[in-house]
């Protein structure tokens, strides 16, 4: 008999601290098939991705009753053509001044933090 073997799984995952915790990290070297790719630092393409998922949870994933696998496959392969049908492009919408207030909160941040050093 032909044993199958695992395949590996390659996640894209944010540069968000949980996923380099050593617990996490011991957890990922006893499962070697999982492999983490992480994305830089405020990757905006990502954010899109995410709101994208959130909005076909929101709409028709948490609205539904599923029997199957194969029913929330439908139903979501359903979401998505009715979805490109009346495709609409995602619309950044951030203020530049909410970027330039981040920008010297971190500034002033770090000026603090290497006044503090010496």
């Amino acid at each position: 008999m032909i044993e199958a073997r695992p395949k590996n799984l390659h996640l894209i995952v944010d540069n968000y601290t949980t996923h380099k915790h050593l617990e996490v990290k011991a957890w990922l070297k006893r499962h070697p098939r999982f492999h983490l790719h992480f994305t830089p630092t405020s990757s905006s393409w990502l954010n899109l991705v995410e709101r994208f998922f959130a909005e076909i949870t929101r709409k028709r994933i948490r609205r539904g009753v599923f029997r199957s696998v194969i029913d929330l496959e439908i139903a979501i392969y359903r979401y998505l053509a009715d979805h490109n049908e009346h495709a609409k492009p995602f619309v950044w919408t951030a203020a530049a001044r909410r970027f330039r207030e981040k920008i010297m909160r971190h500034t002033a941040l770090f000026t603090v933090g290497l006044h503090d050093a010496v």
